[in-house]
């Protein structure tokens, strides 16, 4: 059966006022009746009525400014007018329409007619209804959606940048597409004050994008933390990757190990654009290429962790980007390119105002976004780096204060493990020893590095007295570590309670030949790599070589007051 409507009849002829009723009423509807404009518009506002038939030349108020008002009164609902004229004229019918009636029935009135026409417009008028009603639950589901969204935001930024990108050396810029960001940056301090650094390009954009920032950060910061190396750091994120993204779903990044102690540039690019080495001294560029896959697509035994090596000086400064600068378009579909950013990094001479330069020179190429824009600005700190101490949870408990242990480290071990982190989560298990995590960690670093480099392998640090030198000696090592069938490192920890605090005895030695005391101790920091000795013995609070050069000691004390 139809659905019984309320229709208001507006009619200033009594006679056609009821035979409009009478007809009405005989299809099943509920009458209301006005004799003019003024008192039907005051009815609507009263009863709210389905439909309207409105006469339009009427004294007091014609139905054209009538049918205005009740419009303005309905809102978004439709509330069908059908005006009721003798009018034959094309202007008059087209003034109907135009003053809001949906349809006009001429007369003398055709009863079959009224009652198709009545029919139709209740169907628009429960079509109009539907759509008002979905669209309030879209609208209502799609707030609701963007709550999630932000909360999901909320976390992934303390989650992604809970980091140092706020350091005083860092400077970036990023824009994203879309409320999440498919490219990622993420940047952290290593125990020995160096840092590591991250710039990554998920596929796609938004949400889909951004959801293997989470476990990629949670890999990047805590092996971080633990003192892993890039190496390292760059395997495990692969391997989780590909484990949990689906097929086509993969980051491309550039990752950097920065160690102003070292005066280091460590790089790996896995499918992003070409970053850069810009020279503080006005030396030409050294481009970063991509070298790699990107990060999620390989197995983890055909994955390559190999990275580039340059010395890095102060004034140094690495800028990465996404692919987003290049591939911005103005308005004839031209990419911006890499010519144009080129020049660019050769006119620029202030540091500074680079990026100020890359956005102002876009925004002149008209270039439209069509991706997450990322740049990435990174150099050496400009003070002295200073090993930072770490932070691990604590349960309460205290470790035992009165223990010894020894480790020896073999080829094939050392071809493939880096002890350092396994050694620092054992003795920072020490409470009183995790304020001087940070320096612990450098000089079990330092001592590591001279015994397996210098002492295992052969190498000789004078070949770093260029950038060719540097890239040479850092591609013997790693030929001389992958062609190594013999040798050893050796650590001998000592934990010993002492009146009022402890003591810590670490001893590290190797099966090289030695060295000569007396002349390292002449030669200084060049004997050794990077700062050598000078810097153990800044950090440790005991310091001794043995006859021969066969090992070195090294002492840290603490008091149960500090």
């Amino acid at each position: 059966m139809p659905e019984r409507l309320s229709i208001l009849i507006v009619e200033d002829n009594a006679a056609d006022r009821m035979l409009l009723s009478t007809i009405v009423s005989r299809q099943g509807h509920r009458v209301l009746t006005a004799g003019n404009g003024l008192e039907a518009v005051a009815l609507f506002e009263q009863e709210r009525p389905h439909l309207v038939l409105m006469d339009a030349l009427m004294p007091v108020m014609d139905g054209f400014e009538a049918a205005r008002r009740i419009k303005q009164q309905a809102g978004e609902a439709l509330v069908p007018i059908i005006f009721l004229t003798s009018l034959t004229e094309n202007e008059a019918l087209v003034r109907c329409l135009e003053a809001g009636g949906d349809d006009f029935l001429a007369k003398p009135y055709n009863r079959v007619i009224l009652e198709a026409k009545i029919g139709a417009m209740d169907r628009l008028r429960r079509l109009q209804a539907t759509v008002l009603e979905q669209r309030d639950l879209i609208a209502r589901h799609n707030e609701h959606l963007l709550r999630e969204q932000r909360v999901a935001k909320a976390v992934f930024d303390k989650v992604a940048h809970s980091g140092c990108l706020d350091a005083p050396n860092i400077r970036y810029l990023q824009s994203p597409y879309a409320l999440f960001n498919g490219d990622l940056l993420l940047a952290a301090y290593t125990p020995s004050g160096g840092m590591h650094v991250m710039l990554g390009d998920f596929t796609g954009h938004g949400l889909p994008a951004a959801i293997g920032a989470m476990p990629l950060a949670e890999v990047f910061y805590g092996m971080t933390a633990k003192g892993h190396a890039l190496a390292e750091i760059l395997r495990e994120i692969n391997a989780k990757l590909k484990r949990i993204l689906p097929v086509g779903v993969f980051c491309c990044a550039t990752l950097l190990n920065i160690s102003s102690q070292r005066g280091l540039l460590e790089v790996w690019n896995g499918g992003l654009p070409d970053g850069y080495l810009l020279h503080g001294d006005g030396r030409p560029r050294q481009a970063l290429v991509s070298r790699h896959l990107p990060l999620g697509i390989l197995e983890p035994a055909a994955f390559s962790d190999r990275c580039e090596v340059y010395p890095l000086a102060e004034g140094d400064r690495i800028f990465l980007l996404s692919d987003g600068v290049l591939e911005a378009c103005n308005q004839q579909g031209q990419l911006f390119g890499e010519e144009r950013l080129l020049a660019l990094l050769d006119a620029n001479r202030q540091p500074q105002a680079l990026f100020e330069e890359i956005q102002r020179a876009l925004v002149e190429f008209r270039g439209e976004v069509q991706d997450d824009v990322s740049m990435l600005q990174v150099g050496l700190a400009e003070d002295d780096e200073r090993p930072r101490p770490l932070a691990f949870a604590d349960s309460g408990q205290s470790s035992s204060l009165d223990w010894s242990a020894s480790f020896e480290f073999r080829a094939q071990s050392l071809r493939h493990f880096n002890p350092l982190p396994y050694l620092l989560q054992l003795l920072l298990d020490v409470q009183a020893l995790r304020p001087r995590g940070g320096e612990l960690y450098t000089v079990l670093a330092e001592l590591y590095s001279n015994a397996l480099e210098h002492g295992v392998m052969g190498l000789n640090s004078a070949l770093k007295q260029d950038a060719s030198g540097f890239a040479e000696y850092y591609r013997e090592r790693r030929l001389r570590l992958a062609a190594l069938h013999e040798g050893y490192v050796r650590f001998h920890l000592r934990m010993l309670p002492e009146d009022g605090g402890g003591r810590l005895i670490v001893r590290v030695e190797d099966s090289g030949p030695g060295f000569d005391p007396g002349r390292v101790m002449a030669a200084g920091d060049e004997a050794l790599c990077g700062r050598g000795l000078a810097l153990v013995r800044q950090l440790s609070d005991g310091f001794h070589v043995a006859p021969g050069g066969q090992g070195v000691s090294v002492e840290f004390c603490w008091s149960s007051e500090a």
